[in-house]
């Protein structure tokens, strides 16, 4: 992983990686922001810089698309129900 250098502030290293990513430094980006975040020393210095985490992963999910993972759970969640195909008594409704 990349070294840190001790007058590198991680809060600013974080944001110019957000105004400076590109699509296809987006992966490179992000991983490096995440070794910055993880070697800060206190939860008030993650909070700062968590709209900044935020908006990576959200630029990353656009350019990249879901994840394959993702894309499973969104294929599970609509596929439609598989009825019995038993017939219901008069009047009744499927749900």
């Amino acid at each position: 992983m990349s070294k840190l250098l001790p007058m590198l502030d991680p809060f600013a290293e974080i944001r110019r990686l957000y105004f400076s990513t590109t699509r296809d430094t987006i992966e490179r980006d992000l991983t490096r922001a995440l070794d910055l975040l993880t070697r800060m020393s206190s939860d008030a210095d993650r909070d700062r810089v968590a709209g900044y985490m935020h908006g990576l992963a959200d630029l990353r999910r656009e350019w990249k698309g879901a994840t394959p993972k993702a894309r499973g759970r969104k294929k599970a969640a609509a596929a439609p129900a598989r009825s019995s195909g038993a017939p219901l008594p008069k009047g009744a409704k499927r749900s």
